[in-house]
């Protein structure tokens, strides 16, 4: 069985760490601030997201971009010419241009080098959870599974991953053109708190309105104890968007209702956060259904 390497996109959210102690190639994703462009890998190196969130608070709007074509033949140039093919897990279609514009280069380098594939896995996932579709390409690829293989399993374990957050003011996903203007307008009420989900699309439907932070910790952590499965063989993501004190309290919650085998607290990278702003708070983990 030929040779493949796993590679995602910087919107996976996944620490530096776990990422090289796991094998994963990461094409880093760029987004414009103040006039700058700013390219995201996962250690954050040209822009911490404290410091990211912050310019937002202070009214700076950023904007997010599509992986460059260029960019996408250098990292899967330098893999093919190793010999090696691409399993790519990208970012959801329901959210970017990201797979699309994956699919066209990948049909023409293969062609420039023949031979070599380049299998491209909608993760129809954002953050942790288009990492936690990464994390079991490699678990699968360890089985010996073939590439295949690996992309059918991923493509059936991604209806199980769910995504439930809150966000403090849905206009930022209204000005990126995740949600509607009557979405956007429906949740931003006085102390009206918007409880979304990612689809089985990859999509972003306001599911449930609550009054406060508290409220919809309280909705966050009711909608995990009905769908998470199987939580003491999982690892439960807790994800923020530099609001760590309300990370924590959410995290202790969790743990207080729901036994999963290891939490991890994870704050949201600057690709999805330019489209959430500052004070989200998502759980993400496997579940009956998105």
């Amino acid at each position: 069985m030929k040779e493949y390497v796993i590679l995602t996109d910087a919107t996976c959210d996944l620490s530096p760490e776990l990422l090289d102690e796991m094998g994963i190639g990461v094409i880093p994703m760029e987004f414009e601030m103040g006039g700058e462009i700013f390219t995201h890998y996962p250690d954050a190196r040209q822009m911490g997201l404290h410091e990211f969130y912050d310019r937002i608070r202070q009214g700076q709007m950023p904007k997010t971009t599509q992986i460059n074509r260029s960019v996408y033949e250098k990292y899967f140039g330098e893999i093919l010419s190793t010999g090696r093919d691409i399993l790519y897990v990208c970012f959801s279609s329901g959210l970017s241009g990201t797979y699309q514009a994956s699919r066209l280069v990948a049909e023409e380098m293969e062609k420039n080098y023949p031979g070599s594939r380049i299998v491209i896995v909608d993760s129809r996932a954002a953050s942790v959870g288009e990492g936690m579709l990464a994390l079991a390409a490699v678990q699968e690829k360890e089985k010996g599974l073939s590439i295949d293989e690996v992309a059918s399993r991923l493509e059936s374990l991604r209806d199980h991953v769910c995504h439930w957050f809150m966000v403090d003011d849905l206009n930022h996903l209204h000005r990126g053109g995740r949600v509607s203007a009557m979405t956007a307008f429906a949740g931003s009420a006085l102390g009206i708190k918007p409880i979304l989900r990612v689809d089985e699309k990859g999509e972003l439907p306001l599911v449930h309105k609550v009054r406060g932070r508290k409220k919809g910790m309280e909705k966050l952590l009711e909608i995990m104890e009905n769908t998470i499965t199987d939580p003491e063989n999982q690892t439960v993501y807790i994800v923020h968007a530099d609001c760590p004190e309300d990370a924590k309290e959410l995290r202790r919650l969790v743990k207080s209702k729901v036994h999963a085998k290891e939490y991890q607290t994870v704050c949201l990278g600057p690709i999805i956060g330019t489209h959430t702003g500052p004070g989200l708070l998502a759980l993400i983990y496997f579940g009956t259904e998105k």
